[in-house]
């Protein structure tokens, strides 16, 4: 019983990040009205823009591809209990 409910507390806690890490993320589209309304920036802000932009897509991909392992072991002792 306390092992389900950890992994339910897990799985929300992953599933907040998860959607957090998304919305702070910077949509693609940015950079081409940026470009097109003759937004100007400079060399260092838009490399450190892809950095933050990369870490923030890899911690989203390995916090998903974690929450989808937990969430299949939850199911595994969800179905072993019955």
């Amino acid at each position: 019983m306390a092992l389900q409910i950890t992994i339910g507390v897990v799985v929300i806690v992953l599933s907040i990040v998860i959607i957090a890490m998304i919305l702070l993320q910077q949509g693609h589209r940015a950079g081409i009205s940026g470009a097109i309304s003759g937004g100007a920036d400079t060399f260092l802000s838009k490399n450190k823009a892809r950095t933050v932009d990369a870490m923030l897509a890899n911690i989203t991909k390995y916090a998903a591809i974690l929450f989808f392992i937990i969430a299949i072991v939850a199911n595994y002792f969800a179905l072993k209990g019955k």
